[in-house]
């Protein structure tokens, strides 16, 4: 009989352990389930950046992510959406391949989470219809326009560097892109260096001309930022972002009047213009997870930066970069 209670007790034991363990397991898929659930994405966006104005226009967002507010936040440039991220007033950002090397060279959270394939029209150096200058040479000592931390500071250095000109040999003049339109008019400074659609803009509005493009330089990539509290706690909401901007891209390919349509009306740009900047596009042009060489990009600029003391750290662009078995 003492037996029999023995195995009774043990049994009961038993069983109560397993149920403790069920239940502890259960709480951990609970909290994980609970850590995966976001209520509001916030993302930071710029008027030329097409596969996020695309997506806003079509709610794309909203049909993936149907229990979750989406808020939309303009900026108008890289720097200023990377600022955003780093204070945690957005969750995601899409900037060039310069503006997060100064970002995090200063210290600021955030992760990359994707790249696409810039346009190798991307950027360019224009200038005043009558202008003297010839060649790249004759960039030295020159005024040149532009923006502070953001793409074309990158295509700009690259470009003095195929020229052999130092930094210290010309006089940049940081401007806005429509500060910058202006000055180039008014013959204020000598050369602008800037992205797209700023290019075609200027092309067929007649008012300026192209000194060099970026044709003749290296692949360049614009990338898809997140907090990095984001990825770790949303892992699986991080790849249902990419696969969004996938689907944004498959439409764009497919409606190419109507995303000329909608790039026109968020830029306040010509139809005709914003045609042009389309035909740049790489066609198709997926986002995906970094690759080594896509990082590799990022470090040769952090190097390039570091080596002309235009940002204070260099940076190990491997360690901000979201791993692909993650």
């Amino acid at each position: 009989m003492n037996k029999v209670l023995s195995f009774s007790l043990i049994a009961i034991l038993g069983s109560g352990l397993v149920i403790s363990g069920c239940s502890k397991q259960q709480k951990e898929a609970q909290k994980e389930k609970a850590v995966d659930n976001i209520s509001t994405l916030n993302i930071g966006y710029q008027k030329a950046a097409l596969k996020l104005i695309v997506a806003k226009q079509n709610q794309f967002f909203e049909k993936e992510f149907p229990n979750v507010k989406i808020e939309w936040k303009e900026f108008p440039a890289g720097p200023q959406t990377l600022e955003a991220l780093s204070v945690n007033s957005i969750d995601l950002g899409y900037t060039g391949d310069a503006p997060i090397v100064f970002a995090l060279s200063a210290g600021k959270q955030l992760n990359y989470l994707g790249y696409e394939q810039a346009s190798n029209q991307a950027h360019a150096i224009l200038l005043p219809h009558h202008s003297e200058i010839k060649n790249l040479t004759d960039l030295k000592n020159k005024r040149i326009g532009l923006t502070r931390g953001s793409s074309a500071h990158n295509f700009l250095a690259e470009t003095l560097k195929q020229a052999n000109i130092s930094w210290d040999e010309i006089q940049p003049i940081w401007l806005s892109p429509s500060d910058a339109r202006a000055a180039l008019d008014k013959k204020a400074i000598d050369a602008w260096a800037v992205w797209e659609p700023y290019i075609s803009a200027a092309e067929i509005d007649g008012n300026a001309k192209i000194l060099f493009e970026s044709t003749n330089l290296p692949a360049t990539y614009s990338y898809y930022l997140a907090q990095p509290n984001f990825i770790k706690n949303h892992p699986e909401d991080a790849k249902k972002v990419l696969e969004v901007l996938n689907q944004t891209d498959a439409w764009i390919n497919s409606h190419k009047n109507e995303a000329a349509e909608i790039l026109a009306k968020s830029t306040s740009l010509d139809v005709k213009i914003a045609q042009q900047v389309l035909n740049k596009k790489p066609d198709p042009n997926p986002v995906a997870i970094l690759t080594p060489e896509v990082i590799q990009s990022q470090q040769k600029i952090a190097d390039l930066f570091y080596g002309q003391k235009l940002i204070p750290n260099n940076i190990d662009a491997l360690k901000f970069a979201w791993q692909s078995n993650q």
